[in-house]
């Protein structure tokens, strides 16, 4: 067999553009790679969504992958570990109701699962816009994270989606963009996004899963963004609520579509 490069980069440019075709029109647009976006996409695809992830940066994981301070070791409690036992991440007891786990080991356990599920992770893309329709989110617009990084003014392309998952993480990107359209209210006290607070890992984890919702028509919050809209503070390297946020997103979505999780 002869190895031509031609061959290469065609296999790659049609695959590519096949996989982005399939998801113009999507049940669940996540936006942000980390714990709790992935988790999210690992469920809802097993329950037979079409779901498509888009990450901005190159790597998958988020705040998980680096662990701690570039400690690639990550924390969680009881019902955190219970989420990463479905994915068979491995870990260790430590202390009372505490365990640790190998932060590269977690996040590619769930990314794999998340796409052998079903699930289309898209990184390099950024979502710059959303498509609003009669009040309600109805899909992405996307563009290249390089473009944006270098001011290039290149169209985006757009697709539709029925519901739209933000995890950007403490950015809130896409409740941001959301929130500067024009007559959009969030529930927040003064219907705008809230900023995080100061780091408190206990009152942050029972925070993440509590503002995991539904903050406009087709909208929903999850991980770290959930707090940094609802003014709520931050946990640092400590993961279970992540976790469990993106259980709960995906559980809320499929009781929106009358369906239940595919585990």
């Amino acid at each position: 067999m002869i190895l031509g490069e031609r061959m290469i980069s065609r296999a790659i440019i049609e695959r590519f553009t096949a996989k982005l075709l399939s998801c113009l029109d999507l049940d669940v647009a996540v936006v942000g790679a980390g714990p709790a976006g992935l988790v999210a996409a690992h469920d809802l695809a097993r329950a037979g969504l079409r779901v498509a992830v888009f990450e901005r940066k190159l790597s998958v994981g988020g705040g998980m992958w680096g662990g701690g301070m570039m400690f690639n070791e990550i924390v969680i409690q009881e019902a955190g570990k219970a989420v990463l036992d479905r994915f068979h991440v491995r870990t260790t007891p430590y202390g009372d109701g505490y365990f640790t786990a190998d932060a590269v080991e977690a996040v590619t356990a769930i990314c794999c699962r998340a796409v052998q599920a079903g699930a289309k992770v898209f990184n390099g893309l950024s979502a710059e816009d959303v498509i609003m329709r009669e009040g309600r989110v109805a899909g992405l617009v996307v563009n290249w994270t390089a473009v944006e990084m270098g001011g290039l003014h290149v169209d985006p392309l757009a697709l539709q989606a029925r519901h739209v998952i933000d995890a950007t993480g403490h950015e809130a990107q896409v409740v941001r963009v959301v929130e500067k359209k024009g007559g959009v209210r969030l529930p927040t006290p003064d219907g705008r996004i809230q900023g995080e607070g100061s780091l408190w890992a206990e009152r942050a984890e029972k925070a993440t899963l509590e503002n995991t919702r539904e903050v406009f028509p087709g909208l929903y919050v999850a991980g770290m963004c959930a707090n940094a809209v609802f003014g709520s503070y931050r946990m640092g390297p400590i993961f279970g609520g992540m976790l469990l946020s993106g259980e709960k997103v995906a559980r809320l979505i499929l009781a929106a579509q009358g369906r239940k999780t595919g585990e």
